[in-house]
């Protein structure tokens, strides 16, 4: 049986996936050829449930990119050219701080974007990035500038090699609804319906040196935008910690409880319950979301059985774990394992 490994990445929701083919869906692009080619099972978009690594959304993304020639994937009307990242990125480096970085990268997007405008405003103590919409956005748009937000947030903690802590993410109300995924995204409390899409942040960060150079960009550029997913997670929240005990027990019957938890972080239950509340998370859901996503790590690997892959996520029948798996993605593991190994 293959040891248990330390750590299990997020995974994304399916919804996510549907949103960012809306661009590709307009077009007449043959949707299942491109998911396939991401690794991604079509079969999947029929279970609203389900979920996708992060190495499958970002070849999706890789591949939505070139198929599109469109570094918004073909979400927006007018096009945003190929290699408008790379030479963006080239300008950044240049800057001395985190706040001349992200006046000149907006200021140059604001030349190659032509269904909205990215803005930096300062009120106060507080800067805040924000995305206005030239007109009322279609669900493809409202999706592009979301991602837009969200990629522009990772290059910006790329560019200090740090995260950058925000105090606030905004949201305009889209006929899509609520995102689940954002507060676990940006790791930050999800205000909707605002004016515009973008980020808060205290101003005393723009200070922050630009630490980034030419030599360390062409290594970025190889990694982007898979890196951008997850390399600068705060992995001191408490969510995190957790997540990262239950770990080291995936495979035991049991898994400890809030109390035992607290013990080892040195805080009540109560406490705990609160800083959890405060993140937006639930003990209950991290459990279950942890053993979803490791159980879509193993179903990815033929050479484990289910009942071999029951037992690494503690569960003593391989029919519990099919019950399991079934309530938390809508598709049962065999089902899953067989249409994502098909595909391949």
């Amino acid at each position: 049986m293959a040891t248990t490994p330390g750590f299990t990445h997020h995974t994304i929701a399916i919804q996510q996936v549907e949103q960012i083919l809306l661009g590709a869906r307009e077009r007449g692009a043959d949707i299942g050829a491109l998911l396939r080619h991401a690794d991604i099972s079509p079969a999947l978009l029929d279970a609203p449930l389900s979920r996708v690594t992060l190495k499958q959304y970002a070849a999706l993304i890789f591949t939505l990119r070139h198929a599109m020639r469109d570094e918004l994937w073909g979400l927006c009307p007018r096009p945003l050219p190929l290699g408008s990242f790379a030479l963006g990125c080239r300008l950044l480096v240049d800057a001395r701080t985190l706040g001349e970085a992200l006046q000149t990268g907006l200021r140059y997007y604001r030349l190659l974007l032509a269904d909205f405008v990215p803005r930096l405003q300062l009120q106060g103590g507080t800067a805040r990035l924000c995305l206005v919409s030239r007109s009322v956005p279609s669900p493809a748009q409202a999706y592009a500038e979301r991602a837009f937000s969200f990629f522009a947030y990772g290059l910006a903690c790329w560019l200090v090699a740090r995260r950058v802590p925000l105090t606030g993410v905004d949201y305009p109300a889209t006929a899509l609804g609520h995102s689940n995924d954002a507060g676990m995204l940006f790791q930050a409390p999800v205000h909707y319906d605002q004016p515009c899409t973008g980020w808060r942040f205290d101003t005393r960060w723009l200070a922050l040196p630009v630490v980034q150079n030419a030599q360390s960009l062409v290594e970025f550029l190889q990694q982007a935008p898979a890196s951008l997913l997850v390399k600068y997670r705060d992995s001191s929240s408490i969510t995190e910690r957790i997540r990262r005990i239950l770990r080291r027990h995936l495979a035991d019957e049991e898994l400890p409880s809030l109390e035992q938890i607290g013990r080892q972080l040195a805080m009540t239950p109560q406490t705990l319950r609160r800083r959890l509340h405060d993140e937006g998370q639930g003990f209950r859901a991290i459990k279950d979301d942890l053993r979803r996503d490791a159980a879509i790590e193993y179903l990815a690997r033929p050479e484990l059985t289910l009942p071999e892959i029951a037992a690494q996520l503690g569960f003593s029948e391989a029919s519990t774990f099919h019950r399991a798996f079934k309530h938390w993605t809508g598709v049962a593991p065999g089902e899953y394992r067989q249409t994502r190994l098909r595909e391949r």
